[in-house]
């Protein structure tokens, strides 16, 4: 399968750094998601924890999905050739349903500075903001908190939804805040979750071919309307992410953030 001409661009992986999501708008055929749709509360079983992932649903069509040279070109660009399981979910929010406040961050025990997961949620059906799909709040993977502490803050500047056609997939750091929300349709919200940990180290994963475009550094440097005066925290966690999966230790954007920490007068000249 061809892989490599499905890769995400540099661009795209610095504006999944900076943002900690990539949205893809009918990336999975209709018909497939026709095809799961009926009896997708089947797979709600969770599977072998840490298996290679090549080696899941291999005879389903869910697996088929996962498959698909898009979908695996994406992968591979952010956690390698060869990931492992982690978990997947089936998210149900009933007809008619109220959600409270659920805002909230996975993994909050994961404090790994240069590994990280990515969570993939499928939308298999038309997901327009009636039927309440996932809500999420850009720039908040680099800002861990205890998993509930999230649900006290509302009304949050920049927090998007997910309203989308039927194949959507949304990629996210699994650190990324979000939430569910109410469905006042007549009609069962479904979303699919795969988490995949990586196996090999994430660097230049994708294609480089545009390492060098000015937008990169524009991309990380995208504040989102809640920082305030954080951002420049924020800009700093984005550019050391960014020197990991890039190759290039001395990476810096705008203000030259990490040069003030890293800069130490007491070596020696030469």
């Amino acid at each position: 399968m061809n892989r490599q001409g499905n890769l995400l661009t540099s661009l795209q992986m610095a504006d999944f750094v900076g943002q900690g999501y990539l949205i893809f708008d009918e990336m999975v055929p209709r018909e497939l998601c026709d095809a799961i749709l009926p009896n997708i509360e089947a797979l709600m079983s969770c599977l072998d924890v840490g298996a290679p992932f090549c080696n899941i649903w291999r005879d389903q069509l869910i697996g088929d999905i996962f498959r698909l040279p898009q979908v695996e070109g994406m992968i591979h660009s952010l956690v390698g050739p060869d990931p492992l399981y982690d978990h997947h979910a089936v998210h149900i929010v009933p007809p008619r349903t109220e959600v409270g406040p659920n805002l909230h961050q996975d993994s909050v025990t994961d404090l790994r500075k240069d590994y990280f997961d990515i969570q993939i949620s499928l939308f298999p059906q038309d997901t327009p903001p009636e039927i309440g799909g996932t809500s999420f709040i850009p720039g908040t993977h680099f800002r861990n908190i205890r998993t509930g502490e999230a649900s006290h803050y509302q009304h949050v500047l920049g927090r998007k939804y997910a309203n989308c056609k039927a194949g959507t997939m949304i990629v996210w750091d699994t650190r990324l805040w979000h939430a569910a929300r109410c469905n006042r349709t007549d009609t069962t919200r479904y979303m699919f979750k795969l988490r995949l940990n990586p196996s090999v180290p994430q660097i230049r994963l994708f294609d480089t071919t545009d390492l060098d475009h000015p937008d990169i550094g524009r991309n990380l440097s995208r504040i989102q309307p809640f920082f305030g005066n954080d951002g420049r925290y924020e800009q700093m966690q984005r550019v050391l992410r960014w020197r990991y999966i890039s190759d290039q230790p001395n990476f810096d954007i705008g203000e030259r953030f990490l040069r003030r920490i890293e800069y130490n007068p007491s070596k020696t000249r030469v």
